[in-house]
């Protein structure tokens, strides 16, 4: 059943009793992921004020989070909190929107980590909390501290590590995992956690050695045999590479391990065998993330389907958003207050820069609203304006009479020589770059020095393809494009760029 089938049968549930506690927090439960929070949020808020019950409160709140309304959020949560103070999913709940809303939060992520002391998620919310409140040294050592006492804890090694690298601890990153590791050798969960962490860093040596430590630890496990074949293709050598593929054939289709072989495939130069090995996952919820290498397989190939999916220049939109901004000067003053990272982030395509945490454009500041409202309007015009829907298509398959909403926003600020690597969103639905503050052009820079480039594969593909389009960033230039199509940029020689970027989040249906 779909979600919006899920809230129309929960809708006439709560029409046959109004003031149901029960059918009202399924009404509110089914309206998120529908994204009927604006047709829930009446009956529900109506009888919070009139019941004064700390659950309908709470999903109160959560309705209203849903509709990017953290301001009225919050107001709901304190009423909820206030009712029942010694509730802690209340209190995480409390402490979460605070969090996003761009205001301080430790003290209430501390409060509800005393309600709940061993929640997982809660630990991590206050780590988060503690960084954006400027305290990252303070963030590690407590993070450190209770991954020390729960050394079996995978999430809590790889967050940490994160922060560590974050923070430019790019040689020791990972030692707590490797500490834990030493006590408990046969833990395949921290082996597994270790591996993707050195894969993610792009660490190929310290991954290979760390496979060859697991397996003595554990055996011949598969897992070690997809590290192995990732190690292998990334480093060159196809040969070993074939062989442990080959050997992952026969397991349980797995579209992490075919997304790994299609990229070896294509950078060993077989585009048409990696596209007979993508065709069958583009109709399955794994279709999005094959798009991409796709795109790249069938231009290689000549197949029409590039056409199709990549060459309507409707796909992509430019937009002088300048005049609907704040001060460009402001907004970049704001935005520098908010990098507190040393490095970039572990998982991101920033190279010689830093990138925000949270989603930007959930704060609840001013100058942070009024970028959002220009930006959802100038989206709203470019979905308008697409072609016709087309079932089949990654971009015009969606329904487009839903507001729009985002499943992500950062800023990045990249240093002289910075750039992105070629890379794309398929969580997304369109993706972008606003460009706020730009360096100046040095003297003997090439041309296209700092532009966006789109549509060229990863470099480390080796595929003789150009980008299908290059764009020249200007100050309040914001630029729209398929989150399935590869998105880069050249670098530039010296100063300082900054840039707001974002995801549409894909609608629901």
């Amino acid at each position: 059943m779909t979600a919006e089938l899920e809230f129309e049968r929960a809708r006439s549930a709560m029409k046959r009793d109004k003031r149901g506690h029960a059918a009202l927090e399924a009404l509110a439960r089914a309206a998120l992921p529908a994204w009927r929070e604006a047709d829930a949020i009446g009956p529900v808020e109506a009888e919070a004020r009139r019941s004064g019950s700390a659950r309908l409160w709470q999903w109160t709140a959560l309705l209203h989070r849903g509709l990017d309304a953290h301001d009225k959020a919050l107001e709901a949560f304190a009423r909820a909190a206030d009712i029942a103070p010694e509730d802690p999913g209340i209190a995480h709940g409390r402490a979460r929107i605070a969090f996003e809303a761009g205001l301080p939060a430790s003290a209430l992520y501390a409060r509800a980590c005393a309600l709940k002391p061993k929640d997982p998620d809660l630990i991590l919310g206050l780590t988060a909390a503690e960084i954006a409140e400027g305290r990252s040294s303070d963030a590690i050592a407590r993070l450190s501290a209770i991954v020390a006492r729960s050394p079996a804890w995978p999430d809590g090694h790889r967050r940490l590590a994160e922060l560590r690298w974050m923070m430019g601890e790019h040689r020791d990153f990972a030692d707590a995992t490797y500490e834990a590791l030493r006590a408990r050798p046969a833990n395949d969960a921290l082996w597994s956690t270790l591996l993707q962490l050195f894969v993610q860093a792009e660490l190929y040596e310290p991954l290979e050695a760390a496979i060859a430590a697991a397996r003595d630890a554990v055996g011949d496990k598969g897992y070690l045999l997809v590290f192995e074949a990732v190690l292998f293709s990334e480093t060159g050598r196809h040969a070993a590479a074939d062989a442990a593929f080959a050997a992952l054939a026969g397991a349980r289709p797995d579209p992490s391990i075919a997304l790994r072989h299609v990229r070896h495939l294509l950078r060993t130069g077989r585009p048409a065998e990696a596209t007979r090995a993508i065709d069958p996952w583009l109709d399955t919820a794994a279709g999005l993330q094959f798009y991409p290498y796709a795109a790249a397989a069938w231009r290689l190939t000549g197949d029409e389907r590039i056409s199709w999916l990549e060459a309507r220049a409707e796909l992509v939109r430019v937009v002088d958003l300048a005049p609907h901004l704040p001060s460009l000067d402001d907004v970049a003053t704001h935005l520098q207050a908010l990098h507190r990272a040393r490095s970039r982030h572990l998982d991101q395509s920033v190279r010689g820069g830093s990138q925000t945490d949270g989603n930007l454009f959930q704060r609840i500041d001013p100058i942070i609203r009024q970028l959002r409202d220009a930006v959802a309007s100038a989206v709203s015009d470019h979905v308008a304006d697409l072609p016709a829907v087309d079932a089949e298509h990654p971009v015009l398959g969606v329904r487009r009479d839903l507001p729009v909403r985002f499943s992500g926003a950062w800023s990045v600020r990249l240093a002289g020589g910075g750039h992105h690597a070629n890379h794309v969103h398929p969580a997304g639905w369109l993706s972008s770059a606003l460009y706020v503050a730009l360096p100046e052009r040095q003297p003997g820079e090439a041309a296209d020095s700092g532009w966006l480039t789109l549509g060229e594969p990863p470099t480390e593909l080796g595929l003789a393809l150009e980008p299908l389009r290059r764009i020249e960033p200007k100050p309040g230039r914001l630029v729209l494009f398929p989150s399935t199509m590869w998105h880069g940029t050249r670098p530039f020689a010296k100063g300082e760029r900054l840039t707001v970027a974002f995801d549409v989040a894909r609608p629901p249906g």
